[in-house]
């Protein structure tokens, strides 16, 4: 099976290696966590946005266990942290692949292109930009970014905007950018890349405590979030385990639904 439902989304059931294999033939990837999933009970926007996307793959090592316990197990967890640069190298030697960076603050993206491209030995990263706070209600602005992309030859768009506005723009916009084949949503991943923020120790990682190292780095901005959320998600996953949950923006359970998704893949 390689779509699984989960509440109100279909999670594809690849490993990464998998993906980056798909990936070749283009599309958008989001990456579903514990946020994302109580956002898209919520947000009708962010729902559909979803809905549209060609790859949702699982960026939770919570979501990745609780699969387990709903019987529908997810190969792999696959983070957009450890996407990105998975991708970069799988396509280090293919000069179509051209990526941009748009997001993180000031300077940020520029140093998380020289950094990538140093590490490759190539400008596989041809641009960047962390657009100004507010820039979504800007038109001028966004028309400014979409020539800004357009103008760099990318092939690639890397956003890390944050959710859910990453998801949205992507949504919005990817329309209007022709010569672009892949758009990632993914998150802080260029602040890692310039390495103004440490990620979690690898063992960290695989026993699923990615959450407690950001806790314990950012506490003032995360602790309140994490703890709050982890309530709620915890009804949700009871309610899907006993078959009562409904989809807040359809009538019908899940256990009805069939396969949501968003355009046609091979």
């Amino acid at each position: 099976m390689t779509r699984l439902n989960f509440l109100n989304i279909s999670i594809d059931n690849f490993t990464s290696v998998e993906l980056l294999q798909r990936l070749a033939g283009g599309g958008t990837v989001y990456t579903p966590n514990v946020y994302h999933l109580l956002r898209l009970q919520q947000d009708r926007e962010f729902y559909q946005v979803y809905q549209n996307a060609d790859y949702c793959i699982c960026d939770s090592q919570i979501l990745w266990a609780v699969s387990r316990l709903l019987g529908r197990p997810i190969r792999e967890k696959i983070s957009g942290s450890d996407l990105f640069p998975a991708f970069y190298h799988y396509y280090r030697d293919d000069e179509t692949v051209k990526i941009f960076l748009l997001g993180a603050a000031e300077g940020v993206g520029e140093k998380a292109r020289s950094r990538i491209n140093q590490k490759l030995q190539r400008n596989i990263v041809v641009g960047s930009y962390s657009p100004p706070y507010g820039f979504e209600a800007d038109p001028a602005e966004g028309d400014r970014i979409l020539e800004r992309i357009q103008a760099s030859g990318a092939t690639v768009l890397a956003v890390g905007l944050g959710a859910p506005k990453q998801e949205k723009w992507i949504d919005r916009n990817r329309d209007r950018l022709p010569n672009v084949k892949v758009f990632m949503a993914i998150g802080a991943t260029i602040d890692f890349e310039a390495g103004q923020v440490a990620r979690s120790p690898r063992w960290m990682s695989r026993l699923g405590l990615e959450w407690l190292y950001r806790i314990l780095m950012e506490p003032r901005r995360l602790w309140k979030r994490y703890v709050s959320d982890a309530l709620p998600f915890m009804v949700l996953v009871l309610t899907e385990r006993l078959g009562f949950y409904r989809d807040p923006f359809r009538d019908e359970p899940t256990y009805l639904r069939p396969n949501l998704g968003g355009r046609a893949r091979s």
